[in-house]
């Protein structure tokens, strides 16, 4: 693998490039001062682009923006002060193969082309990487996810990079899977023996994977209202955690075992089935896929208006604001076991967490508490907490039975989720990367769900502020 010496942003002056790309470069920068990284910011036009809002004052440099980001993060060392000095910005429109080839020759030693732009704009520029003679030897591709917007135009985007470099210098960057907390599960299972012997259908009996939001649509009307939940958060997050948490055990941990591991578990993934008898008779009560809107309500103190009414949103798209979808993964390791994801924006007490329930003890004792109550593993996304719920005394003490919650934080990470995806990126370890086939696999969910919406899961509606849909 190389060590890669040159990143390229194309699309470098949109939102998610200062906010989340440079400050995540920033806090590895800062614990790695060893590395020489040179960054090139990349947009079809000159940056900033247009004067500011006096018309007079024009907005802060490519190289100010660099140094903002890294300040952002209390970014300071030799690495930090090697790319702010070596960072400039290259005016390029990605869909012509004469800009392009321009921009990489300007590159040098091992490069990284990151793709912060639509699919749509992704998907030309990968047609017009596709027309120059030659590229760099040592070239990386880095898609953000979505990749595609639909199955089909994800397996033609796949294709598209698989002629231009090979899938090892591919990586679909999900940051999800570079959050402490989604990290933290691959430690509890692989580096202990306390949890692996049990993480089978056997011994557990559902898992959880939720991520509410108190935030509403924030002024990205334009976007949601074309999106949605399942496609903003499941298709390009969730699943691929649930994947991550599910995968059988790896011989060991490189850009071969994880990325088919977790594709493996989104092959065998389906809506879970309310009418199979098993199904109704173990797990009574589960609805397969409930969504929802929220109307007018109160966060956090805050008002939130309809979000019918929200600036560039159509009433008439029905897009949905929350989603809950319980999954089957049938595999011989999984079978049976329900696996419920959810997302909603404006809840009032929102949670976001992996939760794995244990199935309660086999065997009953006279005088005990009925039913028992079931070991639970919870682990948070950002806020890091692990808690382990279990039951402590018994009938015969005098303090009864009582549930006891083990519960610990875990070191500050140091890096931010984007962080992490900068090391393996610069690395070259595709480890935590999604493969292709795995985002087409999300792409055939989504349409399942889709599906559902359609025939059986009616628009409900939801106030701000509350917990969701009350199905769910």
């Amino acid at each position: 693998m190389d060590n890669i010496r040159t990143l390229v942003i194309l699309g470098a002056s949109g939102d998610l490039t200062a906010r989340l790309l440079l400050p995540g470069l920033g806090s590895l920068l800062a614990m790695q001062p060893e590395r020489e990284i040179t960054v090139i910011g990349s947009a079809r036009d000159d940056f900033p682009g247009p004067l500011g809002p006096d018309d007079d004052v024009r907005a802060e440099t490519w190289e100010e923006t660099v140094a903002k980001a890294f300040a952002s993060v209390a970014a300071t060392g030799p690495a930090v002060d090697h790319t702010r000095e070596n960072t400039h910005w290259v005016s390029c429109d990605v869909t012509e193969a004469a800009d392009l080839e321009k921009l990489l020759g300007d590159v040098v030693g091992p490069v990284c082309l990151y793709f912060a732009l639509a699919p749509a704009i992704t998907k030309k520029a990968c047609a017009a990487l596709a027309e120059l003679d030659s590229l760099p030897e040592d070239l990386y591709l880095a898609l953000e996810k979505p990749v595609g917007t639909d199955l089909g135009s994800a397996r033609a985007l796949n294709a598209q990079v698989s002629q231009l470099v090979d899938e090892e210098h591919t990586f679909r960057v999900d940051h999800f899977l570079g959050m402490p907390g989604v990290l933290d599960i691959v430690g509890l299972r692989f580096a202990n023996r306390l949890f692996e012997p049990v993480w089978d259908r056997r011994h557990i009996e559902s898992i959880e994977i939720v991520f509410d939001e108190t935030l509403a649509l924030e002024g990205r009307g334009e976007f949601y209202d074309s999106t949605g939940a399942a496609r903003d958060m499941l298709q390009s997050h969730l699943l691929q955690v649930m994947a991550l948490t599910m995968m059988d055990p790896p011989s060991r941990f490189d850009a071969v075992e994880v990325p088919a591991n977790t594709a493996h578990i989104l092959r065998a993934t389906r809506l879970w089935d309310e009418e199979s008898a098993t199904h109704a008779a173990e797990h009574p009560g589960i609805t397969p896929v409930v969504r929802g809107r929220y109307t007018a309500g109160t966060v956090g103190g805050h008002e939130v208006p309809d979000y019918a009414r929200e600036q560039d949103v159509d009433p008439n798209r029905e897009t949905e604001t929350f989603v809950q979808v319980t999954l089957e993964v049938d595999t011989w390791r999984w079978n049976g076991v329900p696996v419920t994801l959810r997302s909603g924006k404006a809840i009032g007490n929102p949670a976001q967490h992996i939760r794995v329930t244990f199935r309660r003890p086999p065997h009953e004792y006279a005088g005990w508490p009925h039913p028992t109550a079931p070991n639970a593993l919870t682990v948070g996304f950002e806020e890091e907490h692990v808690q382990l719920e279990t039951n402590v005394g018994s009938p015969f003490d005098s303090r009864g039975m009582n549930r006891l919650t083990l519960s610990s934080g875990v070191p500050e990470p140091g890096l931010t989720a984007y962080g992490s995806v900068m090391r393996w990126i610069l690395d070259g370890d595709p480890t935590f990367t999604v493969r292709a086939d795995a985002t087409e696999e999300g792409w055939r969910i989504i349409n399942l769900i889709q599906h559902a919406y359609d025939t059986c899961a009616p628009l409900q509606e939801y106030p701000a502020g509350s917990e969701g849909p009350r199905p769910a």
